[in-house]
């Protein structure tokens, strides 16, 4: 995701001032990020809560595409409000998948009139992927209303991100599908989103940017 975000950034005609990996380099490029416009994030759900802190420390904003870490988002927000600062979230930066969203929430209510159909959620990944099930898919049923729909999380080779909605009834099945071809659409969101965010405070989502 770094090397397609940054590649994508300067074809925008924008200036990556660096990359950074791991601790080490953080150290050693403490003063490029603090003079940076805008931070993009996306690492685990390990390290982005440290990640996060750290840009808005130093009053850089901050553009989150790592998921998982969602259980210290309050305590990130009270921070970026304390400081002043700017933070933009998303479990998905692919406008096409949160067309898909919008399509999500709207087939939910009306498949709520229709209770012999039962909901179920199938998401993808490749191997590399860490947490499970996906921010995304948790954001699907979470658009439901319907807390009790099971999510089955498939990790295997080099998939980009594969997310399905199935309304499974005796008679027939509606499914609502999203397949990313590569990580080219996340990354072109992200920047997206950085675009975005520069000159602003608050806090952010992907909702904000496409009304």
């Amino acid at each position: 995701m770094g090397h397609e975000i940054a590649s994508i950034a300067v074809e925008k005609g924008h200036t990556v001032a660096c990359t950074i990996d791991n601790d080490t380099e953080m150290l050693a490029n403490i003063d490029l990020l603090k003079s940076s416009d805008v931070a993009i994030e996306f690492t685990t759900p390990a390290t982005a809560v440290t990640n996060i802190k750290q840009c808005l420390q130093l009053g850089v904003p901050v553009v989150c595409g790592t998921t998982g870490w969602y259980d210290s988002y309050d305590e990130v927000c009270a921070l970026c409000h304390e400081k002043g600062g700017a933070l933009f979230t998303a479990t998905n930066f692919s406008i096409g998948m949160n067309i898909v969203f919008d399509l999500n929430r709207r087939l939910a209510a009306l498949m709520d009139k229709y209770p012999q159909y039962k909901a179920s959620i199938v998401e993808t990944h490749h191997i590399h992927k860490l947490d499970a099930p996906s921010g995304t898919a948790i954001t699907l049923r979470e658009q439901t209303g319907h807390p009790e729909i099971e999510i089955t999380s498939i990790r295997e080779g080099e998939v980009p991100g594969t997310h399905v909605v199935r309304y499974d009834s005796a008679v027939d099945t509606i499914m609502l599908t999203h397949e990313a071809h590569s990580r080219r659409g996340l990354a072109e969101g992200a920047v997206l989103a950085a675009e975005f965010l520069k000159g602003k405070t608050g806090i952010f989502t992907m909702t904000d940017l496409l009304v």
